[in-house]
């Protein structure tokens, strides 16, 4: 429920009562359940995501890249959790200016997600138009050929 709560507050356009909602709720849940507990991580996660919504790129980029690393140790690099804080932290490096980056990371994202959940499902197809997206934003034609490269592999 309190998730919920948090994510109400975002989406009525109370951005800053949602970081500190989810803020409050990532310290609570390490405290009582621990820092490697689900619960934890996804607070994490909602505190990141809506400190980008609220205008800070860099602060959610942050955020995702040692949320990132948590999620690796405890749920494995193939999790579906573990690879959608990668797009998430992909996505929130570009908006904070690391287009090269954001490429990087979203290319390797791909394969990663080819390889783990196949080519046509949802999350694979989001990953391969964001990067399209982004190399056609900074005018880097490559992009669009290796989006075509892992289409074909």
């Amino acid at each position: 429920m309190l998730p919920r709560v948090g994510k109400s507050l975002g989406e009525a356009g109370q951005l800053n009562a949602a970081v500190q909602h989810f803020r409050h709720l990532t310290d609570t849940t390490a405290h009582h359940l621990g820092p490697d507990h689900p619960s934890t991580l996804a607070a994490r996660h909602n505190l990141a995501s809506w400190r980008g919504r609220a205008g800070d790129p860099a602060g959610a980029t942050s955020a995702y890249t040692t949320l990132l690393e948590d999620r690796i140790r405890v749920l494995g690099p193939d999790h579906p959790d573990t690879l959608t804080t990668r797009h998430n932290l992909a996505y929130y490096q570009g908006q904070a200016g690391d287009r090269a980056g954001a490429t990087a990371a979203y290319a390797t994202l791909l394969q990663d997600r080819v390889r783990v959940l196949g080519p046509d499902h949802p999350d694979t197809l989001t990953t391969r138009h964001n990067l399209a997206d982004l190399g056609a934003r900074r005018g880097d034609r490559s992009t669009e050929t290796s989006v075509r490269r892992t289409e074909i592999n």
